[in-house]
């Protein structure tokens, strides 16, 4: 059986490291824009955008060239915020294939996709390369895809085509379609070029009708694959990457912050690239880790967490804004870093005639602000801890767990006690040093089961006393009224205390 015919698409974003910054700075899309590499005073422009290119700016001019031109933004390069932007475009290109591969340069990005036989499930080649144009579009990167049955021809025909354009080769006009374009389409040395610009061969047409002996003798191997690349006729090995899942951001401020809401206007631009790759895999961010790097070295971790995951992107910037509040940085902030944890989007079915919850994110922001006033180890739910002392509780984070979220069933009844404040005398008659009968505001009770004695008064490492023994109770009155009670009996004074009822 004869599997499909090859054929590869090439994603290539040009620019890239531009276009990763102005990203998550859309206050700078609309100026020229350059992007400087190096240590001063050898700084040079390794990218521009389209409108620093049409104000004469070029790659390679130093600081000192880019200061004479009047309104051109001069930014620094991120080499995080490249690496998050190139992250998120892999995720792109795998939606369409599991097959990609990774083929970027220093300033440019570019990929591979393997579609062959995805044209029932996605439609034709240019129907494709649209739609893998409107997703990364969706990021605030554009790009250009050519679609092709061999793996360099692709690569160089995305090259040289304009942002946003799609262009498809049918099979055999590989040659064709490569003729016109320039020698820059392939990735050819600096001797390499000499020696073409001596010639006089100035496009791959030119390259390509060449005879093939002579060119081989003339400059060995590597002149027998470029004639091969010029033809279209290159074979490749394909090498797919992995793409694992991780939803991450990094940003480096262009000035330090110290103001809580100008930090809250990046994470915001952050957060909404967050979600919408999440909600593309019908997921919810569980959970957001916000690192902050300081202007002294230092960093600032905090972790929020609700109690179910939700793509509400106002309700994070509120959890976030308040947790700052209550744990501010201590010094200004330089960089920020965003990492989120996903989770399920699934919703708890209530029964028809259950009564309606309150909303989760109210919960989440009323806790929140209970946090930023009585502290983080004050609010939550209490959980007991095994000792004997009447304080033996600990506070951790309120939350739901996932394996309880959608049972239906509720949860066992367990009896209430009523803590009696101040606790009141009790007249008790012994038999056998084990409670019988007692009298307890004026009512005579018997003793029909009897649990304890548990001693509640230090610790069993402490070398103090042990003052007080209590016991659990069930008792009858003469009327046949049932009482559950808890009873206390202080050994240094010899004097019996009732100190809680049951319900």
């Amino acid at each position: 059986m004869i599997g499909p015919a090859e054929t590869y698409a090439c994603l290539y974003v040009q620019e890239f490291p531009v276009q990763a910054l102005l990203r998550l700075r859309p206050e700078f899309r609309d100026r020229p824009c350059v992007v400087m590499e190096g240590e001063p005073p050898l700084q040079q422009v390794c990218s521009l955008n389209d409108k620093a290119r049409a104000l004469g700016l070029k790659r390679g001019m130093t600081q000192v060239e880019v200061d004479t031109f009047t309104g051109a933004a001069v930014l620094r390069r991120a080499r995080n915020e490249e690496g998050a932007a190139k992250a998120i475009l892999l995720e792109c290109a795998g939606r369409f294939s599991p097959r990609i591969e990774d083929c970027s340069q220093d300033c440019a990005f570019c990929c591979v996709i393997d579609i062959a036989g995805t044209e029932r499930l996605l439609g034709t080649p240019q129907t494709l390369g649209r739609n893998l144009l409107t997703r990364i579009g969706e990021f605030s990167v554009a790009g250009s895809v050519a679609v092709c049955g061999n793996f360099h021809t692709a690569i160089a025909l995305a090259k040289e085509l304009p942002p946003q354009s799609v262009h498809v080769v049918a099979k055999g006009e590989e040659a064709e379609a490569l003729s016109p374009l320039p020698l820059t389409a392939l990735d050819l040395t600096e001797d390499q070029i000499e020696t073409f610009a001596l010639w006089g061969i100035r496009t791959l047409g030119m390259l390509a009708a060449l005879p093939e002996k002579e060119l081989i003798a003339r400059m060995g191997q590597s002149g027998k694959r470029l004639s091969e690349l010029a033809r279209g006729r290159m074979p490749h090995l394909f090498q797919p990457v992995e793409l694992p899942f991780t939803l991450a951001e990094r940003m480096e401020l262009d000035s330090p912050v110290e103001a809580l809401d100008a930090l809250m206007f990046v994470a915001n631009l952050m957060l909404e690239q967050m979600i919408l790759r999440a909600a593309s895999r019908v997921l919810a961010l569980a959970s957001v880790t916000m690192k902050l790097t300081l202007e002294d070295g230092a960093t600032h971790v905090r972790t929020v967490r609700p109690a179910l995951p939700t793509n509400d992107r106002p309700l994070w910037i509120k959890l976030l804004h308040l947790d700052l509040e209550a744990h501010p940085p201590q010094a200004t902030i330089v960089a920020v870093a965003l990492d989120a944890e996903p989770g399920s989007t699934g919703k708890v079915q209530l029964g028809l005639f259950s009564p309606q919850l309150p909303e989760p994110s109210r919960l989440d922001v009323t806790l929140a602000r209970i946090r930023a006033i009585v502290g983080d180890e004050n609010a939550g739910r209490a959980v007991l801890e095994d000792t004997h002392r009447p304080e033996g509780f600990r506070m951790e984070p309120f939350s739901i767990p996932a394996s309880k979220a959608m049972e239906s069933t509720p949860a066992p009844l367990r009896p209430a006690t009523r803590r009696l404040r101040p606790p009141e005398a009790a007249f008790v008659m012994l038999r056998d040093e084990r409670p019988r009968t007692f009298i307890f505001r004026e009512r005579r009770y018997a003793v029909e089961r009897a649990y304890g004695p548990w001693t509640t008064s230090g610790d069993w490492w402490s070398s103090t006393l042990w003052g007080c023994e209590q016991w659990d109770l069930v008792a009858r009155a003469q009327d046949g009224a049932m009482l559950c009670c808890c009873l206390v009996r202080d050994l240094l004074r010899e004097q019996w205390q009732m100190v809680a009822l049951y319900d």
